[in-house]
């Protein structure tokens, strides 16, 4: 982020309106946006609204001292990085060490030079883009942490996630769930008669299908290999296997190409279900589905099979 950069928000805290002009003047050249708050409360109204990247305050205010208000920011908004310099007439190092101790993380004392005040928020600059860089490093490797690599869909890790807090809400809503286990037909002959990048479009092609048929209140995931697994709530048993039924078909003409060759793939899906009154065990009922999955097999694949109640 340059100097230039209008993305960077600054809230300015101080009762006194000579030195509210004085930071705004000082800060003037840079382009930043400028939030200014006359007192500590419209300061916390203003951080909450806007979550500014840097905070300078003063340290004494009538309502709520700059201290107070670095404490209500680290404790009330910790999800949220911001830079906060303290404005002090006070130059005993004990008070300013306390000052730093409550989470600001640089002092300026008054009457300030324009020229420090501007290196002063130059450094925060620099320090919020870190952090920030550091924050979508840390959510993009979450994201590969529960993302399948070559499908986009998610894992079994996040469906671990998402039950919990699916069940949890089940239970107290009292709305069913159903978990479909799908594996493909005969993938290893796939693989093996059209090598391992046909077989890795055909995944890509059911995991295609799985999205656009999923609404946003369920979930689609490949759990490994041929195998994926889909979680629809609110659905009574005799409309579970209209969308799974949708898929199988959807996915059955799809047509795949290798070279001057085509092909087609099939896949069989096990169901189960339960309404909850309490919470469940997610594991069980992947077994129970899975067990329905097998049944599906051994009567001839490409078929779906509910698991018994």
């Amino acid at each position: 982020m340059d100097s230039s950069s209008p993305n960077l928000k600054i809230l300015v805290a101080d009762d006194s309106p000579v030195y509210r002009k004085l930071v705004e003047q000082s800060l003037s050249q840079e382009h930043y946006t400028l939030l200014i708050a006359k007192n500590g409360r419209q300061a916390l109204d203003l951080f909450a609204e806007h979550q500014p990247g840097v905070v300078i305050t003063d340290w004494s205010m009538p309502d709520i001292s700059g201290i107070e208000l670095c404490q209500h920011i680290r404790r009330d908004f910790n999800q949220f990085y911001a830079y906060v310099i303290l404005l002090t007439g006070n130059t005993d190092k004990e008070e300013l060490i306390e000052g730093l101790a409550a989470g600001a993380d640089d002092y300026v004392t008054k009457p300030f030079h324009s020229g420090e005040l501007q290196a002063r928020v130059r450094v925060a600059r620099r320090m919020v883009e870190l952090h920030r860089q550091i924050q979508d490093k840390n959510r993009q490797l979450e994201e590969l942490a529960l993302t399948d690599p070559l499908t986009g869909l998610p894992n079994r890790r996040a469906i671990d996630v998402w039950a919990i807090r699916e069940l949890s809400a089940a239970a107290r809503y009292n709305f069913s769930i159903w978990v479909a286990m799908a594996d493909l037909d005969h993938f290893k002959n796939v693989n093996d008669s059209y090598g391992h990048d046909a077989g890795d479009t055909v995944l890509k092609g059911f995991a295609e299908v799985l999205k656009s048929n999923t609404r946003d209140s369920d979930v689609c995931a490949r759990l490994g290999g041929e195998e994926f697994l889909v979680v629809i709530t609110h659905v009574e048993k005799e409309n579970v296997t209209i969308p799974i039924e949708r898929i199988r078909t959807q996915f059955e003409c799809q047509k795949f190409a290798v070279s001057d060759r085509t092909f087609s793939a099939t896949a069989s899906f096990g169901i189960a279900g339960l309404r909850v009154t309490a919470s469940p065990n997610f594991s069980d009922l992947v077994a129970r589905a899975d067990a329905a999955l097998y049944s599906a097999k051994k009567k001839g694949c490409n078929r779906i099979e509910l698991a018994a109640e």
